[in-house]
């Protein structure tokens, strides 16, 4: 490991990890690889429990996270009854209830149908609306790139570009990696090589739609 990284001024790598917890929540690829509690209400109540917090606040974090992704009516089921989905979203009220400041997130859609991805990913919008920090790890950029502030491009270990999404995506460097980009990010690429050019790169249907209008209408008719 190289260099230092900083968390609101913490140097996570010469803290421990219940402290780091406190600031950074994370929900991996994999819900099965971080539910180990019998129910749901103890799998969000097991990090604010082994935070020392009073058992009050343990109960009232418990009773927000459920609430909030809507997730009270399985606090009674065991985890590994639940659908890919569920799991997921219980996996992010464990993360929530410690109350950080980023949320990480690695790949959580990669194991849902589309709908169930969709629905994810506006929950954390929604939650990033609330104020929370939400660094997402995705190859769905069909369904994350339009709600995103910032994208970084990696390759081998390195950031090798970083900027508005509609910039990054549809950049050279991204083809050149074969980064899977939005289809309407493909469509613009195409149209643009045929002289075609839509006012900037669409993130998804709807920006389409009204670039391709724009387009038609100042075309000579």
């Amino acid at each position: 490991m190289k260099g230092r990284v900083l968390v609101e001024g913490l140097e996570v790598a010469s803290k421990p990890t219940h402290e780091v917890a406190k600031l950074v929540g994370m929900v991996f690829q994999e819900p099965e690889d971080q539910l180990i509690q019998l129910t749901v209400e103890r799998e969000v109540a097991f990090g604010p429990e082994n935070l020392g917090l009073p058992r009050s606040e343990v109960r009232d974090r418990v009773e927000e996270a459920l609430t909030a992704l809507r997730l009270s009516h399985l606090r009674d089921k065991a985890p590994f009854e639940l659908s890919g989905g569920e799991q997921q979203k219980v996996a992010l009220a464990a993360a929530l209830a410690l109350k950080p400041s980023v949320l990480v997130l690695d790949e959580p859609t990669s194991n849902l149908d589309p709908a169930s991805a969709a629905d994810f990913i506006k929950l954390l919008v929604d939650l990033n609306r609330e104020g929370l920090t939400v660094i997402l790890v995705e190859h769905r950029l069909d369904l994350a790139a339009r709600y995103s502030d910032q994208a970084v491009l990696m390759s081998e270990g390195r950031i090798v570009l970083e900027g508005p999404p509609r910039e990054v995506l549809a950049s050279d460097e991204a083809w050149r990696l074969g980064v899977a980009v939005p289809k309407t990010v493909e469509l613009y690429r195409e149209l643009s090589a045929r002289g075609l050019r839509l006012p900037h790169p669409p993130l998804d249907p709807e920006e389409l739609a009204r670039g391709l209008v724009e387009l038609l209408e100042r075309r000579p008719r």
